[in-house]
Parts: C-alpha cells; sequence; structure tokens
C-alpha cells in the first residue's frame, strides 16, 4: 500500500505503472465477491464502500456496501479485465475513454471516504421523479419528488384523497420507480 502525501492509505489501483482503468459492471450483488477474486489474482480495483445503516424486519444495522452498487473499478491490462470477465462475477466491461477524468475523480472520491466524514448514496433523483421508500419504516410509500432541499433531504409528495402531504426523508432511503 502507498501513502499519499497527507500520509493516508493509498490503494494499489492508484499507482500509475498499474496499466489502464476499466470499470466492470457486475452481476447483481457481486462486487464484494468479485473484489476477493481480484485480490487472489493480484488484479488491482478499487471498489469505494460506505457504511449505510439498513432495516432488516424492524431491525437496524449498520452495513458496508458499495458506493456505486453494480460497479467495481479495475486498474490494469485489458488480459486482467477478460480475467475478471472469466469469474462470472461481471455482467459487462466498460471502456474508460477519459483515463485521467476518471483517476482524478476516483482520487476525490478516495480522500473523501478517507477523511471520516459520514457519507452517503444518493439516487440520481430530480423535481418531479416517481419514488419508493426501500427501508424503514415506511419501506413501500410511493410519492413524487417535491422538491430537493436542505442537506441531503427530499421533500416525498403523497397524493391522497385529491391532497397532498409532505414529508423529509432521507434521499438514501429512495429508489427510483419505472
Amino acid at each position: 500500500m502507498v501513502l499519499s502525501a497527507e500520509g493516508r492509505a493509498v490503494p494499489p489501483a492508484f499507482e500509475a505503472s498499474r496499466g489502464l482503468w476499466h470499470v466492470l459492471h457486475t452481476m447483481s450483488r457481486q462486487e464484494k465477491a468479485l473484489a476477493r477474486d481480484l485480490s487472489a489474482l493480484a488484479i488491482a480495483y478499487y471498489l469505494p464502500l460506505i457504511r449505510e445503516v439498513k432495516y432488516y424486519r424492524g431491525r437496524k444495522a449498520t452495513v458496508e456496501v458499495p458506493l456505486f452498487a453494480g460497479y467495481i473499478f479495475l486498474r490494469g491490462t485489458l488480459e486482467e479485465a477478460y480475467a475478471a470477465d472469466r469469474t462470472g462475477r461481471v455482467a459487462g466491461i466498460i471502456r474508460v475513454v477519459d483515463q485521467e477524468q476518471l483517476e482524478w475523480e476516483l482520487v476525490n472520491l478516495h480522500q473523501a471516504l478517507s477523511s471520516g466524514e459520514s457519507l452517503r448514496r444518493h439516487p440520481f433523483l430530480r423535481k418531479g421523479a416517481r419514488v419508493e421508500v426501500k427501508s424503514g419504516p415506511l419501506r413501500g410509500l410511493q410519492g413524487v419528488i417535491e422538491d430537493c432541499s436542505g442537506r441531503n433531504r427530499l421533500i416525498l409528495q403523497v397524493e391522497m384523497l385529491g391532497r397532498g402531504i409532505s414529508l423529509e426523508i432521507e434521499g438514501s432511503l429512495l429508489e427510483a420507480v419505472g
């Protein structure tokens, strides 16, 4: 593991000598298993993880989840990307056109994650999007995004009997509905 200028540990995938970045689109819920496989194959990768509160049958648990569900970043040769594909955990390999841009974004992301600050995933939602609450006591509730305001909070509009009610709910609990 390499140390950054600030003395923080930097994953091996950030070493420029490792090759090119490839984005692996994983099979459903296979990110961590693919990361284990890549480690065993000595292939450099970056899987940003965050701690998130989940609700299971009324119980609250803190778990580490991939920041970008369904994706892992591999740095290496095309042959190493194909070796990852042969694990049976990869749905597709996405070519990275702008290597410098992705590198810059991942380094900044790693720095933010290493800071110890509380970061949360949020779906890319905008005003007017239909959403459903995916966990917590309001699980299953559907509505329309009325506004994006405050600190990572969304206002959800639910129409009942021709009237609307609004409530603030964490964006990480919402999921876009087709």
